[in-house]
């Protein structure tokens, strides 16, 4: 979808709100423009309703940057990003991409190469310019993502995206235990077991709620969750139940054929 018909789609979603107009649920929103799968719809919907302030993003293991949340929002609404990946291979790839876009060539977005911890983050933010009030934040370590976003705290965005390990199903609140080192596919705790990183979208409600978000929806596939900070939205974008987020047939097929493989592995209740 290009960035004329995404504006025109924004424009009816705000005028729905402003005359009091049903809008239509999160589930049928979505599309993929750079996303993995329907996020990028789901971003334009949730800020058509609740409005920008900098347009500034920040997305951690971004990868190369171009397929990610951040790049619909930066390649074709003119929003600013913070885009962090562990592989250098790939940062500079997103270099190289954002530098000959037609669309950022002029002001691309800032790369970063960093392997996060929760010791590092809050100052690799900051060193970069990134503070405050941010529109967006987007997590997707396959690691320690619940312990990230406990971590972070020099940013206040209004819409968190996180990936949860949806094979973990609706109700245990349990993430992989904290270590620097953690690497979902090939690290020291994991050795070559799949499956085995991340943490249940119980255990993100309970952060998220601590931290003053409630969960609006997920990803059409179960296994993106989207978070809306408090005093936004909260009339058009209430919180669900977090079973709302495993309806799709996937998910029930990952817990029945996937889950047995990690669910003997080292998991912390939080």
């Amino acid at each position: 979808m290009d960035a004329p018909t995404q504006i025109l789609l924004q424009m009816a979603y705000r005028d729905h709100v402003r005359e009091g107009k049903p809008l239509p649920p999160i589930s049928d929103v979505g599309f993929k423009v750079f996303s993995q799968t329907d996020e990028d719809g789901i971003l334009l919907y949730l800020f058509s309703i609740i409005g920008t302030g900098s347009k500034t993003c920040v997305e951690i293991c971004a990868g190369n940057g171009i397929e990610c949340n951040c790049a619909n929002l930066i390649i074709h609404h003119g929003w600013t990003g913070l885009l962090v990946d562990g592989n250098d291979k790939f940062v500079r790839q997103g270099i190289e991409f954002y530098s000959k876009h037609p669309a950022t060539f002029v002001y691309p977005p800032t790369f970063a190469h960093a392997w996060i911890t929760r010791d590092n983050v809050n100052s690799l933010l900051e060193s970069h310019g990134f503070g405050g009030e941010i529109d967006l934040l987007s997590l997707d370590l396959d690691g320690v993502d619940y312990w990230i976003w406990e971590a972070i705290t020099v940013v206040q965005p209004r819409v968190v995206v996180v990936e949860y390990q949806d094979i973990l199903g609706p109700d245990r609140a349990l993430t992989v235990p904290y270590s620097d080192e953690f690497n979902g596919w090939a690290g020291p705790m994991t050795g070559s077991t799949p499956n085995y990183f991340g943490a249940s979208l119980a255990a993100f409600v309970k952060l998220a709620r601590r931290k003053g978000y409630r969960l609006v929806g997920s990803n059409r596939l179960g296994y993106n969750a989207f978070f809306v900070r408090a005093g936004f939205g909260e009339k058009e974008l209430p919180e669900i139940p977090v079973s709302d987020c495993f309806r799709h047939r996937k998910v029930s097929e990952g817990i029945r054929d996937r889950f047995p493989s990690i669910k003997d592995h080292a998991w912390v209740e939080v």
